[in-house]
């Protein structure tokens, strides 16, 4: 297998040590993010990841980073919550609206849900699967959002 410059190298010399053990290359080891998050609304799971190219429309519409979007100043509003929705659905739902989101949480909040959880239970983890946030992080901050909730 050749990747060219330094990798080929270290790719030849990857499976023995200088002992001539084997080992595991580290990179095989490391754990890949969730797919995607689901958004349940009725009876349908709708998947929620943010591309690079919505990231950038976002991040061009708001003129901010979206992380200070959503995590500066408490919750953000609604209609930017949605809007991050929409363009984490966009890909995988085509043709999918602002109009079309609106319903979704209409029905959504009709089945029980609220703001905050749609901020804690939709939005910060869609921001997890989509590269916000380490694993870690991510798993602290879905504990903290979770307490968060609780105490709601």
């Amino acid at each position: 297998m050749s990747f060219g410059g330094i990798d080929e190298e270290v790719e030849e010399n990857m499976n023995e040590t200088a002992y001539g053990e084997n080992v595991t290359p580290m990179r095989a080891t490391k754990k890949k993010r969730k797919p995607f998050h689901y958004w349940k609304v009725g009876e349908k799971d709708y998947q929620l990841k943010l591309t690079t190219k919505m990231i950038e429309k976002l991040e061009t519409k708001y003129r901010v980073n979206i992380l200070n979007l959503t995590t500066d100043n408490g919750i953000p509003p609604l209609s930017t919550m949605l809007t991050i929705v929409q363009a984490a659905m966009a890909p995988w739902e085509h043709g999918v609206s602002y109009q079309d989101i609106q319903t979704l949480y209409d029905i959504w909040s009709d089945e029980g849900g609220n703001q905050i959880s749609f901020y804690s239970g939709v939005v910060m983890p869609t921001l997890a699967v989509s590269g916000f946030f380490t694993e870690k992080q991510a798993e602290s901050m879905m504990e903290s959002l979770k307490d968060m909730d609780d105490l709601l």
